[in-house]
């Protein structure tokens, strides 16, 4: 089985924060690449002893606010 998870990646100084948006499980690593790979690994140990839930589809977008 397999489930697909929202994920968001943000450079922060010299690494990359993945951070799967579902459950707040993140990881780093020195390329997005790396910080995917390592994401899923920390995901597939955390959903070893999770029930399997179905993702909220979401709408990522931009807002222009004038400030």
């Amino acid at each position: 089985m397999s489930i697909k998870f929202n994920v968001i990646i943000q450079k922060e100084e010299n690494w990359y924060v993945a951070k799967c948006i579902d459950n707040s499980v993140a990881s780093q690593g020195k390329t997005i690449e790396e910080a995917m790979v390592n994401l899923k690994e920390a995901l597939e140990l955390f959903m070893q002893n999770e029930k399997p839930i179905k993702p909220k589809e979401i709408f990522v977008t931009t807002l222009e606010v004038a400030i």
